[in-house]
């Protein structure tokens, strides 16, 4: 199988088994929706890194795709946005918003959620592996086709399934006020206009700013501060206060990504920090929400170990590409990928 086709197919699976599984909202024992799931999640992350690197351009596009289709997924698809007794869960019963029919927290949590470990992450990780190919396209015109068919009957799936599982859908101002959101969304990511490189240079990249020479703090740093920050974030009570402290530290890791990925010392080894930080909060969270019962305790505990040993390939993968070491300025570890 080509490289490119291998890691494409990783990050199909990957997505839906970071979103639902290592969180504990699908047991080992439903590893059967992975059918269903995978072209949704997998769907959607592959053609938001393909699009987003197909047009020159990196993380804070990716990132607020990511947001889009954390409101195309809780708005549209399986509503849980809207929906006030979803899965049998009293989602609006803290920080409602009469007028819209959110609660704020939950919201925010859902779109969050999908953007950073349904998407971030799993992308990060798969282009750490991907060593030299992390910024170039995948898959070509036919492939990218296919994937977002794939992505729009996975969606469509799940849509259905749920409608009838549930029962509930929201209403016409709702989902159309949904649909506006994801469009704005959209729009802002590819709003960032990159900055073309000297046409003398062949396959030209852009970036929003030429990079810097500016300190950033050491990979493991990155790892634990993402560690730290993230399980913060999700400990947050579930109130007002919670909420705005949530507000809070993700306009601060934001900022800190913005200023540190800009330098021309932030490398591979730090964006895999970032994302396995990030991932391994979700392996202790995930302990709140599996089933108390042995049997899924065992599963779950197999299924974070396989995280961990996953998150070491990838490591090694991000500090030694094919020709050694990868460094910052070295072929595909440009600043603001």
């Amino acid at each position: 199988m080509p490289r490119n086709l291998r890691a494409a197919l990783v990050l199909f699976l990957l997505a839906p088994l970071v979103g639902e599984y290592v969180l504990g909202n699908v047991p080992w024992s439903g590893i059967g929706a992975l059918v269903v799931l995978a072209p949704m999640y997998g769907g959607g992350a592959l053609l938001i890194r393909e699009v987003a690197r197909r047009t020159g351009r990196g993380w804070p596009t990716i990132l607020l795709l990511g947001c889009a289709y954390g409101v195309l997924e809780a708005g549209l698809l399986d509503q849980s946005m809207f929906n006030p007794n979803f899965e049998g869960h009293d989602f609006q019963a803290v920080t409602p918003v009469p007028a819209l029919g959110i609660s704020a927290l939950n919201t925010l949590v859902f779109v969050v959620g999908h953007a950073v470990w349904s998407i971030g992450v799993p992308i990060a990780l798969v282009e750490s592996l991907a060593w030299r190919r992390r910024t170039t396209p995948w898959l070509g015109r036919t492939g990218l086709v296919a994937c977002s068919l794939v992505f729009a009957a996975g969606s469509f799936l799940v849509f259905r399934f749920l409608l009838r599982e549930e029962g509930f859908l929201a209403t016409p101002a709702q989902r159309v006020g949904a649909a506006l959101v994801v469009a704005a969304l959209v729009a802002a990511a590819f709003l960032l206009r990159p900055r073309p490189r000297p046409q003398s240079e062949p396959r030209p990249h852009l970036h929003p700013r030429p990079p810097v020479d500016r300190p950033v703090p050491p990979p493991w740093a990155v790892g634990f501060g993402a560690f730290l920050v993230s399980s913060l974030y999700v400990s947050m009570p579930e109130d007002w206060t919670g909420f705005w402290w949530k507000v809070g530290w993700l306009v601060a890791a934001s900022a800190a990504g913005l200023w540190w990925g800009r330098s021309a010392r932030w490398g591979a080894a730090h964006r895999y920090g970032a994302a396995a930080g990030a991932l391994v909060t979700y392996t202790w969270i995930s302990w709140i929400l599996v089933e108390k019962s042995t049997g899924p305790l065992v599963t779950h505990a197999v299924m974070v170990l396989l995280t961990w040993a996953f998150l070491f390939v990838v490591r090694q993968a991000s500090v030694r590409g094919p020709g050694g070491p990868v460094t910052a300025g070295s072929s595909g570890t440009r600043p603001c990928e």
